[in-house]
């Protein structure tokens, strides 16, 4: 693990020399060493940090002295440590990294560089968070997740503040203080925390149908991910592209993981949330560091101005998606994270984005809920960092900045000039032209009625949430029924969870009849309404998947106890490392483990990374149980090892076993039925059965018959074994039945 690790610290060094936003963070940077002297703020040398001058015989305490400069500028500075925190989205992390583009492609809809100069790498920073949760709260909730880049360009910054869904609950903005409310916690006694189950938020989605797609997506699986890293990427909002000729085109902007788009089980996402509330932060960071980086494929989607009406729903309704058999998806670039932070406090949690700041070449659209979200994103981070916030480093451009704002709470610039106005008898800072690089709006001609008025495709709701239905597979409609399940059962008034049950019948007649059942709803007798035909391909989770399969990432436990087979063991993690995915040895207890015929204390050994019990297999993304005679009775009669294996198989995980180890997973899952496993034959013939992949010996004549390649049917252990962990899930242990003769 070092070497690798020490491998991939110089790949990444090697990506960052020329990045200039990191060169400019560097002016902030300070780099503590052991040679270090501790000062006060105003850079007096402290002799003693321990101890607040006192009045004192020496003997006993005396009292306090306020003159101690020292110990209260200690004591006021960590008073005043926190920030106002964010309404919503507090609960975050982030990254640097890069995009370009892969050539000028996109010229033909936009004059901005960024988006058409394949020879420009641009600097950016990712934020990912949760919504309705505070910065406490744990990182697996269902929730929407944030998606929102910075792009530090020369012609100024870039920011798109999307999400992991393509839509939203509300259409026009000054909705939006109302959804907060509704989803945050209840004001009388600030419950539930980091979730949407309860009261408020479904009395007022059931209130509020335009939410109705948007709702559907919420209790999909798109809102438990398995990792920031396999998420897609919305600008959800409308914006505008314009060319060279002066052209106009309407534009969304769309993130497509290199890894697939992969989620969590719920009873995961649940059991996570309290035994390792920051695993998607921990897991971006090993990714990172490991030099298995973060990459997305950056599309966009777009309709020429002419055609702008020609659809049967309002391309400016932000609960709408633009169906790619409509709009197809562009592909133009790709983002890259390669740089973790180096302190969060003063790069994810002051990094400030507004989707009013745009360059040249991009606008807005008349999309009501846009038109909001410019003036309250910019209200709000004067709100939170004061009217400077834009001169904090990571929210600073890399271009020259250039105006007569002044003053200001924490104002850091220092003007040397005696003007401060325009127009001035200096000719100090001009506008510029547009010709020059200077921005400009599109000149769109208006004609209308002052009025408060949603226009009639507004209108319309339930049609995209059920194509978003119609075009998931079984085990994701399955999820969705679950979900729904689980929050409206934590609504305790009547009226909420029957009205929304009543809602989803606009939906789905078979949805809205299992829901009612399972929570107490209004069971309908009928649909409602017509079943809409159109579904999408494009919308199920499964579409995303890697051509190639990949393991690069996924984490593989591996189960041992004394008397393992050392060498099994060596050539299996050899082989899963070189296809870039990390296995970490978990054993009954931290430390050495030793291998088959050695004695406890002396020999071959491995050191376990973890012990069964502070480690769980919701950590992970597969098992391995080796073989070994006496490490599997060990196994074996460990409740704990036990559980290990038919959680993971509960939670359609991929699942290894060679040899003696067979026999451990056959007593784990001595309740299900249907499920091949291999014999205690001394060959080499690999079965997989539902993602559970066994054989019955593994050596070094193994490995050499072995393939790298991913795939199953008759190849070895390994290259199966690695093909189902690439496969993320076995679902068809869920849809079959099998999932549920587990206890886990």
């Amino acid at each position: 693990m070092s070497s690798l690790a020490a491998q991939a610290k110089e790949v990444m060094a090697s990506l960052l020399p020329d990045d200039p936003k990191i060169k400019d963070l560097k002016r902030n940077m300070v780099h503590p060493t052991s040679s270090s002297q501790m000062t006060t703020d105003h850079g007096v040398k402290i002799s003693d940090t321990d101890h607040w001058l006192t009045v004192s015989n020496g003997s006993n305490p005396g009292p306090a002295l306020l003159e101690d400069q020292i110990a209260r500028e200690k004591i006021m500075r960590f008073d005043h440590e926190r920030i106002p925190e964010r309404v919503i989205h507090a609960r975050g992390a982030g990254a640097h990294g890069y995009f370009r583009v892969f050539d000028d492609r996109a010229s033909k809809y936009t004059f901005a560089p960024t988006l058409t100069d394949p020879s420009r790498t641009t600097p950016i920073f990712i934020r990912f968070s949760t919504v309705q949760g505070s910065k406490g709260s744990a990182d697996t909730v269902r929730d929407v997740r944030g998606f929102a880049m910075k792009m530090y360009t020369p012609e100024g910054n870039w920011d798109i503040v999307g999400i992991n869904v393509p839509v939203f609950f509300i259409q026009d903005a000054i909705n939006f203080p109302d959804l907060v409310h509704a989803m945050k916690p209840e004001p009388h006694n600030e419950v539930p925390q980091g979730q949407s189950a309860h009261n408020n938020f479904w009395d007022y989605v059931g209130l509020r149908p335009e939410a109705a797609h948007m709702v559907m997506w919420a209790m999909s699986d798109r809102t438990i991910p398995r990792s920031f890293r396999m998420m897609q990427g919305f600008g959800v909002n409308t914006f505008t592209l314009i060319n060279a000729k002066g052209e106009r085109h309407f534009v969304k902007f769309h993130y497509i993981p290199e890894l697939g788009v992969h989620s969590l089980l719920w009873d995961e996402a649940l059991k996570l949330a309290g035994q390792d509330p920051d695993f998607h932060r921990k897991d971006l960071e090993e990714a990172i560091k490991s030099g298995c980086l973060p990459k997305w494929t950056f599309a966009i989607q777009v309709i020429a101005e002419k055609d702008e009406h020609n659809f049967d729903f309002d391309i400016l309704d932000a609960t709408k998606v633009w169906p790619q058999d409509l709009v197809p998806l562009i592909p133009i670039g790709e983002c890259v994270l390669n740089k973790c932070v180096d302190e969060f406090f003063p790069e994810t949690e002051q990094v400030a984005f507004c989707t009013s700041h745009v360059v040249p070449g991009i606008g807005f659209s008349n999309d009501p809920l846009l038109q909001g979200r410019n003036f309250s994103y910019f209200d709000t981070q004067i709100s939170r960092l004061g009217v400077n916030w834009e001169q904090l480093p990571i929210n600073r451009p890399v271009c020259p900045v250039f105006n007569h704002h002044r003053d200001g709470a924490m104002q850091h610039k220092i003007n040397k000039s005696t003007v401060n106005y325009h127009p001035n008898r200096e000719d100090e800072v001009q506008p510029v032209p547009p010709h020059e690089g200077g921005y400009t709006e599109f000149m769109e001609k208006v004609i209308g009625m002052k009025q408060r008025v949603r226009t009639p495709k507004f209108q319309e709701h339930y049609n995209q949430a059920q194509m978003f239905y119609n075009s998931l597979k079984p085990h994701e409609k399955q999820h969705i029924i679950e979900a729904f399940s689980f929050e409206l059962s934590h609504c305790d008034d009547e009226r909420v969870y029957k009205r929304y049950t009543d809602l989803l019948n606009e939906i789905d007649f078979d949805l809205a009849k299992t829901v009612a059942m399972k929570v107490n709803g209004t069971i309908p007798d009928a649909p409602s309404r017509e079943k809409y035909p159109k579904t999408d391909e494009t919308l199920s989770q499964l579409y995303f998947a890697p051509k190639t399969p990949t393991i690069a990432s996924r984490r593989i436990a591996i189960l041992i106890a004394d008397g393992f087979n050392m060498v099994e063991v060596t050539a299996v993690r050899a082989m899963i490392a070189g296809a870039k995915a990390t296995c970490w040895i978990i054993g009954p207890r931290r430390g050495k483990i030793y291998s088959a015929g050695q004695s406890i204390g002396i020999g071959t050994c491995l050191v376990a990374d973890h012990h069964f019990e502070d480690q769980r297999s919701t950590m992970y993304d597969a098992v391995y149980v080796p073989s070994g005679v006496e490490h599997a009775k060990t196994l074996k009669k460990t409740g704990r090892a036990i559980h290990w294996i038919r959680e993971a198989f509960a939670h359609c995980k991929a699942t290894g076993a060679i040899g003696e180890g067979v026999e451990v997973v056959k007593r784990a899952l001595d309740t299900v039925e249907g499920v091949q496993l291999a014999g205690l034959r001394d060959d080499h013939s690999v079965v997989s059965s539902y993602g559970v992949v066994t054989a019955g010996k593994y050596d070094l004549s193994s490995v050499l018959t072995d393939i790298i390649k991913i795939a199953p049917g008759p190849t070895g252990f390994v290259a199966n074994f690695a093909y189902e962990i690439s496969k993320h899930r076995c679902y068809e242990r869920e849809i079959e039945g099998l999932t549920d003769s587990v206890a886990y």
